[in-house]
């Protein structure tokens, strides 16, 4: 890729299919969704797991970031080669080999900082049979009916904080939720209120709050706004948006601000065995299609298929070596599928490049 720096994607250095970040949708994005969190007396704890690049990470980083949000311990690991001095998992933590590795990090880096989530009592005796000199941080997980994990009920949260701040070698810092699998803002509302009513069984100083903050980050700017408690936002799809998925439900179709889709896929079309029907040489290896189909950027081209290393599309005109570009749906299932995309610039000048750690 260094080769190519300065050239256009197009002159021939790369193969394709190929995938590109646009710098300036990927800046903006950053930029926004920075200064929303501050605007709106929150902070940003960006979910590493839809990128897992240093390069992005950085930037989220130096926009003010808190820190980094993760799935797993193994995430964990490589953003701390990152560089990332504070990390939230946002999830329980019950393998062995994770909090090994965890528990050695806090005892090495005394200002290294670890978050995770607990909703059980044996989620808790887990973490205390690992921990080491400097106990596991963990927020109390409130979750809801038909969501993901969490306690389901206020009185059993409270019962799992009763046990956390009781527990040696477990230290209990604050509350968590999603509301991202919610489909109202009147169910978000509801669920933040009794995140909220949770905090305040919270017998820590200055107890943390973390929700999840991709779909609704609106409502929870407007509920939270005087909750006694750090906020912390875990967005992670905003840093490239999408052309999809994340278009139809971001918060800026409903409030002032803007996200800008950053990534495209480009491939070939190599063959066009009927009339008014191509195959195109990028495929499910390539782009994601779990919350919808790419979504091409020609007038008149319409994916029919899309299989392992071919989309079908129907469209007028096209003949084989022509360059098709398609937007994404879904940036979160997207990264994995590249070890190193080209960073371009307005005109598809390479700028720099993004790698992933997947």
């Amino acid at each position: 890729m260094q080769a190519i720096l300065g050239q256009s994607v197009f002159d021939g250095g790369l193969g394709f299919p190929l995938m590109v970040v646009h710098r300036d949708a990927l800046e903006h994005n950053v930029a926004t969704m920075a200064a929303f969190v501050r605007d709106h007396g929150m902070e940003l704890a960006p979910h590493a797991k839809t990128h897992m690049s240093a390069e992005i990470s950085a930037l989220q980083l130096e926009a003010g970031a808190w820190g980094l949000t993760v799935a797993t311990t193994r995430q964990a690991e490589v953003v701390r080669g990152f560089g990332a001095g504070r990390i939230m998992v946002a999830n329980q933590i019950v393998d062995p080999a994770g909090l090994a590795w965890a528990a050695g990090e806090l005892a090495r880096d005394p200002g290294f900082e670890l978050l995770s989530f607990v909703d059980s009592e044996a989620g808790i005796d887990i973490l205390a049979r690992h921990a080491g000199p400097r106990p596991f941080r963990v927020l109390a997980e409130l979750g809801h009916e038909g969501g993901r994990a969490g306690c389901r009920t206020l009185d059993e949260l409270l019962k799992v904080v009763s046990y956390a701040q009781e527990t040696p070698g477990v230290e209990l810092a604050g509350i968590a939720g999603y509301e991202g699998a919610l489909k109202t803002a009147e169910e978000v509302r509801s669920y933040l209120g009794a995140l909220q009513e949770a905090v305040e069984y919270v017998r820590v100083k200055s107890p943390i709050l973390t929700v999840g903050g991709s779909q609704w980050f609106d409502v929870i700017g407007r509920e939270l706004v005087a909750t006694q408690a750090r906020i912390l936002l875990r967005s992670g799809a905003y840093v490239t948006h999408d052309d999809g998925y994340y278009r139809e439900r971001t918060p800026f179709n409903r409030i002032e601000g803007e996200l800008r889709p950053a990534l495209e896929v480009w491939g070939h079309v190599l063959s066009t065995p009927e009339p008014g029907l191509a195959v195109v040489g990028i495929g499910k290896r390539d782009a994601p299609y779990d919350e919808g189909l790419p979504i091409p950027r020609r007038d008149g081209v319409t994916i029919t298929k899309m299989q392992d290393q071919h989309t079908v599309v129907r469209a007028d005109g096209l003949r084989p070596g022509d360059l098709l570009a398609f937007g994404i749906s879904h940036p979160c299932t997207a990264f994995d599928k590249w070890r190193v995309l080209p960073l371009v610039d307005r005109d598809y000048r390479v700028v720099g490049t993004i790698t992933t750690n997947f």
